[in-house]
């Protein structure tokens, strides 16, 4: 499997790239700015891009889409429906516009297929109402559910401290040890969070 990562503006967010070699597809997630710096990482991977994939639709991790889709004009976009909006209200819930004949939804127990590569999608909400983990081979993309020693914040429109924790829980309680690639900050490895992460933790004695 393929990957890579830059990190965009505004907010320091990771936008990643994973990809299937042999069938010289890719997939774009979280493209929250910085549009050229990803293209840019597109076009060093020498792969096609064939989805933007979008942990939830908070404006740093979506703001890139444009820039995208003016070179990749036919590109799905995947969202959780509970994190689309109509574009009036982008302001007020800090949520992804609706993308016209671009948008696709997905959610709880789906699986995209890119090339050989599956994609796992969880509902994890908390962070915001529509977040969802994504699982490819041994890489877990968070978003901003779980953070390396931390946690996202549940104080923005559709977020819940209880329900962040119990996405933590369900996340701890996954077999294995991937390799966590969350929406800002470094990366870790889920064994290394399930026994120092203090939220994690917390969540799992709830």
């Amino acid at each position: 499997m393929y990957f890579d990562t830059v990190e965009v503006a505004p907010l320091m967010t990771n936008c990643y790239l994973i990809g299937d070699e042999t069938e010289k597809l890719c997939a774009v997630v979280d493209p929250g700015g910085s549009p050229d710096r990803v293209l840019a990482m597109i076009e060093r991977s020498g792969l096609t891009p064939a989805m933007i994939l979008l942990t939830h639709g908070h404006y740093d991790h979506v703001r890139g889409i444009p820039g995208i889709l003016a070179v990749y004009p036919d590109l799905p976009v995947y969202c959780h429906e509970k994190d689309i909006c109509a574009a009036e209200r982008t302001t007020e819930n800090f949520y992804l516009p609706h993308a016209g004949a671009n948008q696709r939804t997905y959610g709880e127990g789906d699986a995209l297929q890119l090339g050989a590569l599956t994609i796992k999608v969880l509902h994890t909400p908390g962070h915001s109402a529509g977040s969802v983990t994504l699982l490819a081979e041994d890489l877990m993309l968070c978003g901003d559910t779980l953070f390396a020693g931390s946690m996202g914040r549940c104080d923005l429109p559709g977020g819940d401290e209880d329900t962040i924790f119990a996405s933590l829980r369900r996340l701890a309680a996954l077999d294995g040890n991937y390799k966590v690639l969350p929406g800002h900050g470094g990366a870790s490895t889920l064994e290394r969070e399930r026994n120092t992460n203090f939220y994690m933790r917390q969540a799992v004695k709830q």
